[in-house]
């Protein structure tokens, strides 16, 4: 699943958040809100239903990306942030995060190299996203049993096959 998006109401935040020129002007505050209106949609509609039948559940990002991005990025408070994420994922919590780390650099030279129109996210400068980068490294440090570093800068077979050996072991752990 994606986030935000993944529900009817995810999925028109999602446009508010990132197309719709409504979206443009939103403070890091409403940003913050609209992030966890959108997730806690998603927990409870969808994640908590799946986890409840014994599936398991994989995201593109949850609450640390709100955490890095509209905490330590957006310079909100982050306990006002740990808050709303708290309210938002209801105890609903990851068992285990992969960080795709790459240098700001080469991160923006890909982001830019695609040749396609950036959302409002995407379009953020550069100093913007070496906060986001510290932010996640920051977050990995404070938790390292739950959030895997993986070097994205190498090709991505290499990549996709660290992340299938952390993802089976950490189901092997959950299961024994």
């Amino acid at each position: 699943m994606r986030e935000p998006g993944s529900t009817a109401a995810g999925e028109a935040i999602r446009h508010l958040l990132q197309h719709a020129s409504e979206g443009s002007s939103l403070t890091a505050e409403a940003e913050l809100l609209l992030f966890a209106a959108s997730r806690a949609q998603l927990v409870r509609e969808r994640i908590r239903p799946l986890l409840s039948a014994g599936d398991f559940v994989i995201l593109d990002r949850f609450l640390d990306s709100t955490s890095v991005y509209q905490g330590m990025a957006r310079g909100l408070p982050e306990q006002a942030v740990a808050a709303v994420n708290a309210l938002a994922v209801g105890g609903t919590l990851p068992q285990l995060t992969v960080l795709l780390d790459l240098d700001t650099d080469t991160a923006w030279a890909r982001i830019h190299a695609t040749g396609r129109e950036l959302d409002r996210m995407e379009s953020q400068p550069r100093a913007f996203y070496e906060k986001v980068r510290q932010g996640y490294l920051r977050l990995a440090q404070e938790n390292p049993d739950r959030i895997a570093i993986v070097d994205a800068s190498r090709p991505p077979e290499v990549v996709h096959e660290e992340i299938v050996k952390l993802v089976q072991a950490r189901t092997h752990a959950l299961q024994a």
